[in-house]
């Protein structure tokens, strides 16, 4: 099972690579043309692309988590919340880009929510969970 869930993450994960490579070249794609017909769509992208991304690399990495005080952090939503402040930080750099902190505040919201929800998940299906005191 692991192993479909890091070929299906991998995939997922070149998907994002694709769209942002498409952002930042300003070329249109079929899913950029889509959010702009919905109000507030890109913020709904945001949310929606790194939310589902997050427990597919959770899954990917078999659940592995550390502690930080009481407070147990898998390491997929850690790596995927640095991706998406580093992306958003980059953006700086790119002359077709905007740094959008409601683009942030959304990407996270959806890290947030969907990790959330793979938490409550976890709890009612068997998986080995690996956890590593900090």
């Amino acid at each position: 099972m692991y192993r479909i869930a890091r070929v299906i993450t991998m995939l997922y994960f070149a998907f994002i690579l694709w769209a942002i490579y498409m952002a930042n070249i300003g070329e249109r794609t079929i899913f950029f043309e889509f959010t702009e017909h919905i109000r507030n769509g890109d913020k709904y992208g945001h949310f929606l692309l790194f939310g589902i991304f997050t427990p597919l690399l959770i899954v990917a990495l078999r659940f592995s988590c550390f502690t930080w005080g009481r407070l147990k952090v898998y390491k997929g939503t850690l790596y995927i919340a640095v991706f998406v402040v580093l992306e958003e930080l980059i953006q700086m750099f790119v002359p077709r880009r905007t740094v959008a902190l409601a683009d942030l505040a959304a990407s996270g919201l959806g890290v947030l929510v969907f990790t959330l929800i793979t938490v409550y998940v976890a709890r009612w299906i068997p998986f080995d969970v690996k956890t590593e005191e900090k």
